[in-house]
């Protein structure tokens, strides 16, 4: 009888300190998952504060504008005037970059994910991002030097031949160093953001979708169709509009590609610059009242890039429901 109630206090104490055991790590875990959770809404907030402290100093900075005679303003018709240009300058530049980089884009990610062999699709993968890893001063510099005098020849038939057409009218750059070849050079400089992510997401269809497409009698391109580009749409829409932001922003490729000066609505003729090349020109030798029209252009960039991140985020909650991810 003793040996039995023995084992039996036994069995209890041990059933006792396992009980014990996993009470204490379930409230360890507990408090790493608070202690995680605290981080993570700390981390939130430093961005969130970040960014209202960088509009709260382009503000405070580009406020006096506000003061300045019209007169005084560089071109001498008030800080509109002179804004204006820049920012059709960077929407141009962007747009055309986006035009060029995300076809191409897109396609080379659907390459490497569905039709290369591994063999192909790895090197690919590899020359993509390291694309990424080139400092936009040299795409700049071989822009410069390289690209924009191999354009000039084929401007010029461009503008002969579609010369009724605004954007193509000549006369043509001799030299160039135009709004088109800038955005060739921002094209290259985003290539490999659409083109990564993209093909990261292609690759995340579900297998599943994609057999049970091709079982149906699919040819691969309609299966690309059907299955991987509905589910990849939100994730392509935010590669694209990740990618805008970078053109966007992009500083001295573009200054040192465009052969700075008034507003030109031709994309082969010389003149045109972007907020970012303004500054990044001016701002050394910049003070007083000249300084402050450029901390107001970038005030206007911030809030450009601001716009283009929201209506992004709009279109991705809209279509997000549709997605074949759900």
């Amino acid at each position: 009888m003793s040996t039995n109630l023995s084992d039996t206090e036994r069995g209890q104490d041990d059933k006792q300190q396992t009980s014990s055991l996993a009470s204490a790590a379930s409230a360890g875990g507990r408090a790493g998952d608070k202690i995680f959770s605290g981080l993570s809404l700390g981390a939130g907030i430093v961005i969130f504060v970040m960014l209202a402290a960088v509009a709260a100093f382009l503000t405070w900075q580009a406020a006096p504008v506000v003061g300045i005679p019209a007169s005084s303003v560089t071109g001498g018709n008030g800080f509109f005037s002179y804004v204006y240009p820049l920012v059709l300058g960077t929407l141009m530049a962007a747009v055309i970059a986006l035009l060029i980089a995300t076809p191409i884009g897109i396609l080379v990610a659907l390459y490497i994910s569905h039709y290369a062999p591994a063999k192909v699709a790895k090197p690919v993968g590899y020359v993509i991002d390291l694309l990424a890893a080139i400092p936009s001063v040299v795409y700049g510099a071989w822009g410069m030097t390289v690209l924009s005098p191999a354009l000039a020849p084929f401007y010029n038939w461009l503008s002969e031949t579609f010369g009724f057409i605004p954007l193509f009218a000549g006369p043509a750059s001799a030299t160039g160093r135009t709004m088109m070849t800038a955005g060739v050079v921002l094209a290259i400089m985003i290539l490999p953001i659409i083109t990564s992510l993209c093909r990261e997401i292609f690759i995340q269809t579900p297998q599943l979708h994609e057999e049970a497409s091709l079982a149906l009698g699919a040819t691969r391109l309609e299966m690309i169709r059907q299955a991987v580009l509905p589910f990849a749409r939100t994730g392509i829409i935010s590669a694209i509009m990740l990618a805008l932001g970078r053109a966007l922003g992009e500083t001295m490729a573009v200054a040192l590609v465009l052969s700075t000066g008034g507003l030109q609505w031709s994309l082969l003729t010389s003149g045109n610059n972007t907020i970012a090349a303004e500054i990044a020109l001016n701002y050394p030798e910049a003070f007083g009242n000249r300084l402050a029209e450029l901390i107001a252009a970038g005030l206007m960039l911030f809030i450009i890039t601001l716009i283009v991140n929201l209506i992004a985020r709009t279109i991705i909650a809209r279509y997000q429901e549709f997605s074949g991810a759900n």
